[in-house]
């Protein structure tokens, strides 16, 4: 380096300290300028494997970058041209939007660049190809980072014109990552520390699929997992419940850059968070490198992506001690310009301070061409990927077949019909223990089946009784043991979904502990991640626990959630089919409300039914005209048949209709609706353990919904059940009065 004044030197008494040393705050001096740092040759290194085709070339051009005397030029090079249009490319898209986050893709810009040109392996025009390395901005704020490194890619998701309609409606550039929207992306991101606990998914099904498939001479599953994280990151309680996994399971192949540069909204982070990171992480078993200039330290970040692909047994920290909005002379360093656009004043004197004297959204020629050798470069990486697995292929035919179900999202010929199939001379049982017989099943026919609870196997009856427990020396096992880390459980099985269409992961706790989950199940429908989330004790069937471990509102909630199926079957045969149809929606994730109580195996119950959503189970009534329909879900179901039976015996007409998830319901046809609800029956008797909120759009105005609108109690069960009136005698009391 050269041993000029430089913007690294004029703040080390910042990066040479530790993380939360006190130190007086540094802001760019105007009179500071890029052609007052060292300039850093792009090295002929290139940290991507061999099966890159050519190295990082170096390229000079002139450029007028002195601040103070614009007449004076210097030589720079290509990196620092390059990361120059990565940040300028983000401070124009802020810019134009009035709106985002300009200072971390300011401050990232520099390991961006080394990640996005010469550690990564990926194809920008088949986004999808398997084999890729993934990225995970954690800190999902700055995704103008990520679009402009997916732009100088050569990704087609992410052109000029998608640059210049940054948060704008239909962009594929959205305010946050989004999978769904951006090809390229691999995770939605923006709830701080969901990204990490994704990127823990994504690394932890790298490890198992190497694990399962690779053969000596035939390592066909082989990539890393990078994300960049922030200070707010860190901060959330759900990067630590990730990162302790990872570091528990030995996930050598993530590799985390922390973004530290001591800014959130609120000002410096000393106000709130004082903790050595560095002395954490290596307690959660992580390798911690600390990258002290990360502003114009590109060999430093060199080196430590070198060491810590070297550390093979454990997950890599990477601290690299940046300044946000670095080259803004007035707001660099600090809070002003982490989440709003630098104005128009600023950004001319930034284009000053940097020596860009470019109209917005410029890309050099000289840039372009480089970064243009990345598609032909991608395309031999999958072609050579394409070769390798053709040969793995020839040797080992069931093995491939296996993947190639994981990668494509093919499901097996005939998978459900391994489903437990029930009869009403099937003993009676809880659908949680009913659940685990399909866990079972589905796991010896789906090969991307796997999952695990948060300390509640025994309880929630979810163990794959033919797998041992995926750990660090076992990654080849189908048992997750998340410990009790509900909210990183959650998120980590997300990630888990986006690495492959054919992992079907599966996660599990009580019911009314999805409030520890509840964001990374929101991700999850949002994202389109089709995570099975199997929750037990649904109900205030679960009896002498208590309130506290009674769900009441959690079925409305998820149903007022989009894109989530909340199934609550009622016996066996609603559980089976409650399994099929969660495993074949990749893109939405369904949550199975089981009971701990045992329940009878029903008369006209089916999973053709369950796939309708609602269905009629019994009716005694001619031309769909009874004189009242009864209306159940799960434990309850029982309880609408025998008050049927009750309502007939004195001539009555009764329908009962299973319930088993109104999003299912609601798609269907209006003449299938109308079938099973004729609008003309206005007499209709709802029962559910739970919240009756959202009854009234199936009961009508003139129907009577019989749920809890209160809290719970502790007691016996059925004690329970009688005091609070969901009995069979209220639904025949209230059928009657409405008939």
């Amino acid at each position: 380096m050269a041993t000029s004044l430089s913007l690294s030197q004029a703040i080390s008494a910042r990066t040479s300290s530790s993380h939360h040393q006190s130190s007086p705050s540094h802001h760019l001096p105007s009179s500071l300028s890029l052609s007052s740092l060292s300039l850093l040759k792009s090295s002929s290194f290139s940290l991507k494997t061999s099966q890159r085709v050519a190295p990082c070339a170096t390229i000079r051009a002139s450029s007028a970058v002195d601040s103070l005397d614009k007449s004076a030029s210097t030589e720079v090079t290509l990196i620092e041209k390059s990361v120059n249009t990565i940040r300028f490319l983000a401070i124009d898209a802020v810019e134009k939007a009035n709106s985002g986050h300009p200072g971390l893709p300011m401050g990232c810009a520099p390991m961006g660049h080394v990640l996005y040109d010469e550690v990564m392996r990926y194809n920008p025009k088949n986004p999808y190809w398997f084999n890729r390395d993934r990225f995970v901005l954690s800190a999902g704020h700055g995704c103008m980072l990520q679009y402009a490194l997916l732009h100088l890619a050569g990704y087609d998701s992410v052109t000029e014109e998608d640059l210049k309609n940054f948060r704008q409606w239909e962009s594929r550039t959205p305010g946050h990552p989004e999978n769904f929207e951006t090809p390229g992306v691999e995770v939605t991101t923006g709830p701080l520390g969901q990204g990490i606990a994704n990127a823990v998914g994504l690394a932890l099904a790298e490890k198992h699929l190497a694990a399962r498939f690779n053969k000596p001479g035939a390592e066909i599953v082989d990539h890393y997992t990078y994300a960049i994280i922030g200070d707010g990151c860190q901060m959330e309680g759900v990067s630590q419940e990730a990162c302790s996994l990872a570091g528990h399971w030995g996930l050598g192949k993530l590799i985390a850059f922390y973004d530290d540069n001591h800014i959130s909204i609120d000002g410096n982070t000393d106000i709130a968070f004082t903790e050595d990171v560095d002395k954490r992480f290596e307690a959660l078993g992580w390798h911690v490198i600390w990258v002290k200039n990360g502003n114009t330290g590109y060999d430093e970040i060199r080196a430590a992506i070198r060491e810590a692909k070297a550390v093979t047994d454990k997950p890599t920290l990477i601290k690299v001690t940046t300044t946000i909005g670095y080259g803004s002379p007035n707001k660099a360093n600090s809070y002003s310009v982490h989440g709003s656009a630098l104005g128009a004043k600023e950004v001319e004197a930034t284009r000053s301070n940097l020596g860009w004297p470019h109209e917005p959204f410029h890309v050099s020629e000289d840039v372009k061409k480089h970064w243009s050798r990345h598609t032909p470069e991608g395309a031999a990486l999958e072609a050579e990927w394409n070769a390798k697995f053709a040969e793995y292929e020839r040797k080992y035919k069931d093995e491939a077949a296996e993947l190639k179900s994981i990668i494509t999202g093919e499901l097996p010929s005939g998978w459900e019909n391994a489903l437990p199939t029930y009869t009403t001379e099937s003993p009676a049982d809880a659908t949680r223990n009913l659940s685990q017989q399909c866990l079972n099943a589905l796991a010896k026919v789906l090969p991307g089946f796997l999952g695990g609870s948060a300390d509640l196997a025994s309880s929630n009856m979810t163990l794959l009784k033919m797998f041992g427990n995926f750990q660090k020396d076992t990654p080849e096992e189908r048992n997750l043991r998340f410990g009790v880390r509900e909210h990183a459980m959650g998120s980590i099985c997300n990630g888990i979904a986006h690495h492959s269409p054919g992992f079907i992961p599966y996660c599990a706790t009580f019911f009314v502990f999805t409030d520890y989950m509840r964001a990374s199940i929101r991700m999850a429908a949002l994202s389109q991640a089709g995570v099975i989330f199997v929750m037990t004790h649904d109900s205030i069937g679960l009896g002498e626990d208590g309130p506290t471990h009674q769900p009441i509102e959690h079925l409305a909630s998820f149903r007022a959630m989009p894109n989530v199926l909340m199934l609550r079957p009622a016996d066996g045969t609603e559980t089976a089919g409650a399994y099929k149809v969660a495993a074949l929606k990749r893109k939405t994730p369904a949550i199975l409300a089981l009971s701990r109580q045992k329940l009878p195996q029903l008369a006209g119950t089916s999973v053709e039914g369950v796939e309708k959503g609602g269905y009629v189970i019994s009716d005694n009534s001619k031309a769909n005209k009874p004189d009242v329909i009864l209306m159940g879900t799960g434990s309850e179901l029982e309880i609408a048949a025998k008050a049927a039976d009750e309502l007939r015996k004195e001539g009555k007409a009764v329908r009962v209709v299973s319930f088993v998830s109104w999003e299912l319901f609601d798609a269907q046809p209006d003449s299938y609706k109308e079938s099973v609800l004729p609008s003309d029956v206005t007499a209709r008797v709802s029962i559910e353990a739970g919240s009756t909120f959202g009854w009234l759009k199936y009961v009508g105005s003139k129907g009577k919904a019989i749920g809890i609108d209160r809290f719970g109690a502790s007691a016996p069960a059925g004690k329970i059940y009688k005091e609070f009136g969901i009995t069979k005698e209220a639904v025949v009391e209230a059928a009657k009065s409405l008939s």
